[in-house]
Formats: C-alpha cells, sequence, structure tokens
C-alpha cells in the first residue's frame, strides 16, 4: 500500500519548504540564534509528514467502507489530526528552545504543499 501520487508531490514540497524557512531565516538571523526557529518549523514539517501520511491512509480506508462508516472514521481521522496540531503548538510554546513563530511557519506549509499539489499536477495536460 504505497503512497498516492499527491501524497508524495506534498511531501516533496513540504521538504522543499522547511529547507527554504531555515535559508530564511538564517539569513534573517545571521547567527545561530536561528536555530529554535529551525527547531520549530522542523516540529511542524514533522508534523505536516505525519498528517499526510494519516490522511492518505485515511482516505484509501474509507473509500474501502460503506458510506455511514467512512464519514464517521474521516471525522475522527480529522479530529486526530486536529488534536496532533494543538499537540505541536502547546509543546512548541512550553519549551524554551523552540520557537513557537517557526512552529507556525512550518504547520503552515501543508497548505502550501497542498496549493502547488493541486496546481501543478504530474501530467502537464490535466491543469486546468
Amino acid at each position: 500500500m504505497g503512497l498516492s501520487d499527491i501524497a508524495k508531490r506534498m511531501l516533496l514540497v513540504v521538504g522543499a519548504l522547511w529547507l527554504l524557512l531555515v535559508a530564511a531565516s538564517a539569513i534573517y538571523y545571521r547567527s545561530m540564534d536561528f536555530l529554535p526557529f529551525a527547531l520549530g518549523a522542523l516540529l511542524g514539517v514533522a508534523l505536516n509528514v505525519v498528517k499526510i501520511l494519516m490522511l492518505d491512509r485515511a482516505v484509501k480506508n474509507a473509500v474501502r467502507m460503506d458510506e455511514v462508516r467512512a464519514g464517521g472514521y474521516i471525522r475522527l481521522q480529522h479530529f486526530l489530526r486536529l488534536m496532533l496540531t494543538g499537540l505541536v503548538f502547546v509543546l512548541a510554546a512550553l519549551v524554551p528552545f523552540i520557537s513557537l513563530w517557526g512552529a507556525a511557519a512550518g504547520v503552515l506549509t501543508l497548505q502550501v504543499a497542498l496549493f502547488f499539489a493541486k496546481r501543478f499536477p504530474n501530467d502537464p495536460k490535466s491543469v486546468t
């Protein structure tokens, strides 16, 4: 049970965005003070990787279920992903060497990755 094409593209974009965030923070801080932001961004990006994997698996499982069970299953999966996001933000707020702003920037990479994965599919003929 491999990953779908869109999940693979999203993981690639999330990784590239993390590198971009780290480079931008290193340029902004111009010292080792960028590390808390980079760690926060890494925490947010790691969360997004987990969320992408969970979402891909949840969709594959829901397709094989009947309509009523699938709806409840998808709602539960969405709630679990939301709780994980809240846990990452609490962790970033409580741990002194992790930047909350970095975690927020890392979490936002999921939406950007979804935009790019939908906008630029593998098949150039399918762009609408």
